[in-house]
């Protein structure tokens, strides 16, 4: 069923928002209020994806994992971080979320980016499937902004 109008726009905009964060060069997130507004669009847009999977690029293990449940829950996925992790000795970190099977992969990474790759995937090849990021390892940890 076609979507109305303003729920389009919406989606619209919320893909324009996070395609300025789909870029080689590492772009920083300047306020509070675009935080919030990044947020918002990522939300939209998982919401309206069958699922999203990210991957997590990150100096230290802890801000990794920091990441990764703060995503999941700004997501609406649950994520249960093993024991075993907690205590591995990974720096930088890459992790891979994949939000179909809800698991998580862990391993070293030698790259330099820092941050956090959003892909929303949808069954239906005209729906919401794109790539956003490098995003913000803390953007669900940052207080929200009032309009």
């Amino acid at each position: 069923m076609p979507q109305p109008l303003s729920d389009n726009f919406a989606i619209a905009t919320a893909q324009k928002l996070l395609e300025t964060f789909s870029c080689l060069e590492v772009k920083a997130v300047e306020s509070a209020a675009e935080a919030s507004k990044l947020q918002q669009a990522l939300v939209l847009l998982s919401t309206q994806a069958d699922f999203v999977n990210f991957g997590i690029c990150a100096d230290t293990l802890e801000q990794g994992l920091a990441a990764l449940v703060s995503y999941a829950k700004a997501l609406e996925y649950s994520v249960a971080i093993a024991a075993t992790d907690l205590a591995a000795a990974i720096a930088p970190v890459y992790i891979k979320f994949n939000g179909q099977r809800q698991t998580y992969y862990l391993d070293s990474y030698t790259g330099t980016y820092r941050g956090v790759l959003v892909s929303c995937h949808s069954l239906v090849e005209e729906s919401i499937n794109g790539t956003y990021g490098y995003l913000p390892l803390d953007l669900f940890q940052r207080p929200v902004a009032s309009e």
